[in-house]
């Protein structure tokens, strides 16, 4: 599977701008975690992607890179912006694309396994005329990451494991959504984060709960934007397909924002 793989904006274009950060370096990141995550973890998985560092590129060249490789897929990684109350994800496919097609069942797909785990309101998914969607041949899709404006969003735009979480996301979605297969043994540590709270006392009763259901947890503190967390994680595992059962386990107990991030090991 050939995925082309496309942070938005990039070098002299800044994108969206808010609570001191540029939209482009919050693209180039998660999609860099996606193709580290879809290489290492995965068989048939080919990535290019239309920049790797903080260059500039236009839509044309992005698009027109993508057709003569012969792309499965066109993956556009961006933020939003409005006016500082707006809040939340949404994806976009092209407008002229109906509700049964290919492009559609991909996103419904990419839509599901990305709101699992990005702690953000869902928006929904939408259709546009976006020169991404409009002027690639292959299926194509463009996930709009929370605002960057929005102090809820950004808080959580700034932290590095919220965008590991946010670009494995894109990755289950594109595994699933292409049948990827996963290689044998990666070297990689998946773990399930069960809620993360300003509050100690509301991770440990978070603890408690899950003690409650038989599931062992226990409490990290994380700093985001200077402010202290406290992350549950009930359970680290070498193989991805048991920490999948863990997380089912997790939110079967109730804990339904649950979700997996993976580390080297």
């Amino acid at each position: 599977m050939k995925l082309y793989l496309d942070p938005g904006h990039g070098g002299s274009d800044p994108g969206a701008q808010g609570n001191g950060m540029n939209e482009k370096d919050i693209n180039l990141d998660i999609a860099l975690q996606i193709r580290k995550i879809l290489t290492s973890e995965y068989s048939d998985a080919d990535v290019r992607m239309s920049r790797t560092d903080d260059s500039t590129k236009n839509l044309t060249q992005r698009t027109n890179e993508a057709n003569s490789w012969g792309a499965d897929y066109y993956l556009s990684i961006h933020c939003n912006a409005f006016n500082g109350s707006a809040q939340g994800y949404e994806d976009y496919i092209h407008s002229s694309l109906s509700d049964s097609s290919t492009t559609a069942a991909y996103r419904d797909t990419m839509h599901e396994e990305i709101t699992k785990v990005n702690q953000l309101r869902n928006r929904g998914k939408k259709k546009a005329n976006f020169h991404v969607l409009r002027e690639t041949t292959m299926s194509a899709l463009l996930t709009e990451n929370g605002f960057i404006d929005n102090a809820h969003d950004a808080a959580l735009m700034s932290d590095p494991s919220w965008r590991q979480s946010v670009a494995r996301g894109h990755v289950n979605g594109v595994a699933m959504a292409f049948n990827l297969q996963e290689k044998e043994d990666n070297g990689t540590l998946y773990k399930i984060i069960a809620g993360s709270f300003q509050s100690r006392e509301n991770a440990e009763n978070r603890v408690d709960h899950l003690q409650s259901n038989g599931i062992e947890s226990f409490i990290l503190t994380v700093t985001i934007s200077g402010e202290q967390w406290y992350r549950v994680q009930a359970g680290a595992f070498l193989n991805r397909e048991n920490a999948e059962t863990r997380l089912q386990e997790v939110q079967n107990a109730g804990v339904e924002d649950a979700y997996i991030i993976s580390e080297d090991s």
